[in-house]
């Protein structure tokens, strides 16, 4: 009706575009109209600004495709990462992650026996330990109930006194009274019996004493003896000027004089005490032996370097 211009035209046209009559089920289909080339600056502004919100809240097919590719492009990605990691190609969905799961757990499988079997060889040393020790110990054990059955044998052979003497004399205090001097040996035969280990010997000092005085004493040097053999031991028992303290007139002969052997038979004791120490297995089986030996002499001046006899005279204790 009235004269509009050319820019009224153009405004109004986007904002309320006619209906179509071809629209289904009475919904109004809406249309975006673009600008032509033609057209300036001030109209493709307005155009533009206009058309953003004219789209149909159903959306266009245009928009509906690119979402479909789009989600699928993003939908492959865990697919394609499955296979990678199943190895295999074209495998079902989720196999791969279960066959993960199956290594995963054959190398905790695998770890927990490792970590079993170190306890186990450990159990495995123990025992072998305790069972070599065990052994051991029964061995060990019939050793030394073998060797104790297999004593040294001790025999005390003879006695011999080179000289006799009673004198008159001092003490250390100066204290006068009678003084012996006795010079004698003594042998006895020494045999291991053991026939797997050798014996080393020692003893007590040899005493031979009258009444409750020692006349006479002497030490034995340490040997050893090997096995299944046997030696004749000699020991120098000697007494230097030792005071008799009132035990001298009994000692002498009743006529004698002192100094000049004039002494009755004098009965005397010979003690001592042998020591055997046998090193079966070195110093774990070592059996020790004593033998504790009493002897009755008689002092004989008349039998002097003669060897007095010993065999009927001691008692092994």
């Amino acid at each position: 009706m009235h004269a509009k211009t050319d820019s009224e035209v153009t405004s109004l046209a986007p904002s309320s575009p006619p209906r179509s009559p071809t629209s289904r089920g009475g919904r109004p289909v809406y249309y975006v109209q673009s600008p032509s080339r033609d057209s300036h600056d001030g109209e493709k502004t307005a155009t533009s600004v206009h058309s953003t919100p004219a789209l149909s809240p159903m959306g266009s097919p245009r928009h509906s495709v690119g979402r479909d590719s789009s989600s699928s492009r993003f939908s492959g990605h865990p697919k394609r990462k499955a296979e990678k990691s199943s190895g295999r190609k074209g495998a079902p969905p989720g196999k791969g992650w279960q066959e993960i799961g199956i290594i995963e757990e054959e190398g905790l499988l695998d770890d927990d026996d490792e970590r079993r079997g170190i306890p186990k060889r450990c159990k495995y040393f123990l025992i072998f330990v305790l069972g070599f020790v065990v052994l051991f110990s029964f061995f060990a054990l019939v050793l030394w109930g073998a060797s104790r059955s297999q004593k040294p044998q001790i025999v005390m052979k003879s006695i011999t006194f080179e000289n006799f003497i009673i004198q008159a004399g001092t003490d250390a205090s100066l204290v006068p009274t009678d003084m012996a001097t006795t010079n004698s040996t003594v042998k006895f035969t020494y045999r291991n019996t053991g026939t797997f280990f050798g014996i080393h010997v020692t003893a007590d000092p040899f005493q031979l004493s009258y009444s409750q005085l020692t006349l006479a004493s002497g030490d034995l040097h340490k040997f050893y003896q090997a096995r299944s053999s046997r030696r004749t031991v000699s020991v120098g028992v000697t007494g230097n000027k030792v005071p008799l303290y009132g035990g001298g007139p009994t000692l002498t002969a009743g006529g004698g004089n002192k100094g000049s052997g004039g002494v009755a038979p004098v009965p005397m004791i010979l003690r001592t005490t042998v020591h055997s120490r046998a090193y079966v297995l070195g110093a774990l089986v070592k059996p020790k032996f004593t033998r504790a030996i009493e002897c009755k002499v008689l002092m004989n001046p008349a039998k002097l370097n003669k060897p007095i006899s010993l065999d009927k005279a001691c008692k092994y204790l």
